[in-house]
């Protein structure tokens, strides 16, 4: 066969440009604390402007928190998704009735979840704007095969379906409420993203390993165990252990427990219990180790 008379096609990898923005804006969604910033050629935007936006999950309403700023001023990792245009009365009326469509699908979800014996609750529905797609977030204790609840889903709904599993703390923070300290909870007022927390931190700050008194609305250990872990790491250098045996004015005692803020202590015997500063125990306790005191 003349290979001349053959038709051939070379594949050729075509490299999607990535569009230079001349401005960012700040944007976020109902009432996520987290702040995005998106790429716009608009510089007649202002703060709280409800505007549509192009997110990997379709397109949504977002309202502008931070003002127009040059790309150069903010450092920004990913690549830049478009404003598509300041919202218009249109936009605003499908947003509300994406909100009465959202309650409809809860239910829907709800009985379907039921008819199929599924360990799923769900913690909320959302639209994108478009209605093209409905976004279903959920808790569940363990992996949940939804295969035959997303068909049911599907038909019943007649639009595209998306899953969003989520943890306790996750949904702590879209449900809200007080913490023990009686403010608003962290999670639902100001932090966007959630660090690792560990019982290591709580023993780091001397605190008595009550796991019920230690854990937030979402069941895990409270957020604030991490605000102050690093300035107890800071204080307790160079100070003993609890537990350890010291022999002071002449008596045996052990360390029994410590307060770094007020840099004392207390030492126990059979007989007597004293509390003294860190200072009184370096210069007056056998065999301890000097340290430096913080201001």
């Amino acid at each position: 066969m003349n290979n001349e008379n053959l038709n051939t096609t070379e594949n050729v990898e075509v490299k999607e440009e990535k569009k230079v923005y001349p401005y960012v804006y700040g944007i976020s969604f109902k009432k996520a604390l987290q702040t995005y910033f998106f790429g716009s050629d608009d510089n007649t935007l202002k703060v709280h402007d409800k505007v549509v936006v192009e997110t990997i999950r379709g397109l949504e309403l977002g309202e502008i928190k931070v003002g127009k700023k040059k790309v150069k001023e903010v450092k920004i990792e990913t690549a830049l998704k478009p404003i598509l245009r300041k919202a218009t009365p249109e936009d605003l009326e499908n947003f509300e009735k994406n909100i009465s469509l959202a309650a409809s699908a809860e239910t829907t979800f709800t009985q379907c979840v039921k008819d199929l014996n599924l360990d799923m609750h769900l913690v909320s529905a959302e639209y994108t704007l478009d209605a093209t797609k409905v976004i279903f977030t959920y808790i569940a204790d363990e992996r949940v095969d939804f295969r035959e609840l997303l068909k049911v889903l599907a038909a019943k709904l007649h639009c595209r379906i998306e899953l969003r599993q989520i943890g306790a703390r996750d949904r702590a923070k879209a449900i809200g409420g007080l913490g023990p300290c009686g403010l608003p909870l962290c999670c639902s007022t100001f932090l966007s993203d959630f660090e690792g927390i560990s019982i290591n931190m709580a023993k780091n700050q001397l605190l008595a390993l009550n796991i019920s008194k230690l854990s937030g609305q979402c069941g895990k250990l409270v957020c604030c165990l991490k605000y102050e872990d690093s300035l107890y790491s800071e204080l307790r250098v160079g100070l003993p252990r609890l537990g350890q045996r010291c022999k002071y004015k002449d008596e045996d005692f052990k360390i029994t427990s410590m307060n770094v803020l007020s840099k004392t202590m207390k030492l126990e015997n059979k007989e007597n219990s004293v509390f003294i500063t860190f200072e009184e125990y370096f210069k007056e306790v056998t065999h301890a180790t000097p340290t430096k005191f913080s201001k």
